[in-house]
């Protein structure tokens, strides 16, 4: 049995070439015309897909065929397939970078490759480039290509007559801040923070309607497939989340794991609420703690029920952002230091450039669990780690995971799904 479906992977020589703001243009264009369009992001990433929920109104899954793995990726699209008109896969990076890359994945599964080229400051180079692209794996599935950031019509012409006859070329768009999407340091803003976002994707399928994407691409069959459910380790379990705008990197695939291990799902707001749900366990997510410093150490009464929570054995997991929350200071990039909860000895500071990036897997006496890591902070701790995480690429000493009491803490951002169980006993009590 299969499932059919029209499909697109968009992606690019490079990052910053614009491939969210082309991904969500193409989402809301297709949707406003009446179609049910499920995006997914390759590789980990908590940003971009909440612009492309917004652009698509349906929730975005992440496919990447290490941390999530073929069963469940394979299980993933064949769903999506089942009742969407339109998937659209947004790759990471450039489209060979990585291993397994977008690439690979566009391969695996024979979705076509949209080539998005950021096409300012060039002319014919824009041919070679993506004749390369197209070209530098024999047999990947080439859809076209699509020129970003034009100057104008005349140079739009340029860049097509640049490209050989075998390559489809789609359009351009042209280079337009209404459109272009805004960051900081760990990438996009947040949804939730733009508060032109619902123009910004109007103005981007308007431009995709003048395109030759504004057509259904073609079907291409996903093959059947489902995931084995796991036991109910966590029936009757209660566990409080926190998400906010401090708080709100959440794979929908852990919060799936979760419940589908039988958890009821709470959620608070670290920020804004002054009590802690009633709560089995919690969780600290990933998110941008350092943005609401005195926001957080103001409210006091939240983080002495969450003191309360670990004194009594709860179990608390926190990664990443949770992580620096559960300390007992942390600095922004300018120096501005403030009170955290406490729980873990030490001390963390935002730098300048990146400190940790990459795939890694961590072997817990829970089991090993496969995740990422992506953070611009250094943390000194008196604390002698539990584990280390294993870097994917080269087998290398990764990331440190502490553990105080029930209190289990690291900069790594797993992914539940890839050990169901294991991810369950960290909630136990």
């Amino acid at each position: 049995m299969t499932a059919t479906c029209s499909a697109l992977l968009i992606s690019a020589p490079a990052s910053g070439q614009g491939k969210t703001t082309v991904t969500a243009g193409l989402a809301r264009y297709h949707r406003n015309q009446g179609r049910i369009v499920r995006v997914f992001k390759t590789g980990p990433d908590f940003l971009d897909p909440m612009i492309l929920e917004r652009a698509s109104g349906q929730p975005v899954y992440q496919l990447d065929l290490w941390m999530v793995g073929e069963p469940d990726c394979k299980a993933l699209l064949y769903r999506a397939a089942r009742e969407a008109d339109l998937i659209l896969i947004e790759g990471v990076m450039g489209l060979f970078d990585g291993t397994p890359s977008s690439a690979d994945l566009a391969d695996l599964f024979g979705v076509p490759v949209l080539a998005l080229i950021n096409a300012h400051a060039m002319a014919q180079t824009f041919g070679a480039l993506a004749y390369g692209l197209a070209h530098y794996r024999p047999g990947l599935p080439f859809a076209g290509v699509l020129a970003n950031r034009v100057a104008g019509p005349g140079h739009a012409e340029l860049l097509a007559e640049s490209l050989p006859p075998d390559l489809r070329y789609v359009g351009w768009l042209p280079r337009d801040g209404a459109v272009a999407l805004p960051d900081r340091h760990l990438g996009l803003v947040q949804a939730a923070e733009i508060a032109d976002l619902e123009a910004r994707l109007e103005s981007a399928a308007a431009l995709i309607a003048n395109t030759g994407l504004a057509s259904l691409p073609p079907a291409i069959s996903f093959p059947a497939a489902s995931v084995e459910s796991p036991p109910p380790l966590l029936k009757n379990a209660r566990i409080g989340i926190a998400r906010d705008t401090a708080f709100a990197f959440l794979y929908p695939a852990n919060l799936d794991t979760l419940r589908a291990l039988g958890a009821e799902l709470v959620f608070f707001s670290p920020l804004a609420d002054a009590e802690l749900p009633a709560a089995d366990a919690v969780y600290l997510p990933g998110g941008y703690p350092e943005l609401h410093l005195d926001t957080l150490a103001a409210n006091e009464p939240l983080r002495a029920a969450l003191r309360r929570h670990h004194e009594s054995g709860k179990p608390i997991y926190a990664e990443c952002g949770g992580l620096l929350y559960a300390l007992e200071s942390l600095a922004d990039k300018e120096g501005n230091r403030a009170p955290m909860l406490g729980l873990l000895p030490g001390h963390a500071a935002l730098q300048s450039k990146l400190a940790g990036l990459g795939m890694q897997s961590v072997e817990l006496p829970e089991g090993e669990l496969r995740g990422h890591t992506f953070h611009h902070s250094r943390l000194e701790t008196p604390l002698t780690p539990l584990a280390h995480g294993r870097r994917q690429r080269d087998g290398k000493p990764g990331e440190a995971v502490y553990r105080v009491g029930r209190l289990t803490a690291s900069y790594l951002h797993l992914y539940f799904a890839s050990n169901p169980e294991a991810a369950a006993q960290l909630f136990l009590s």
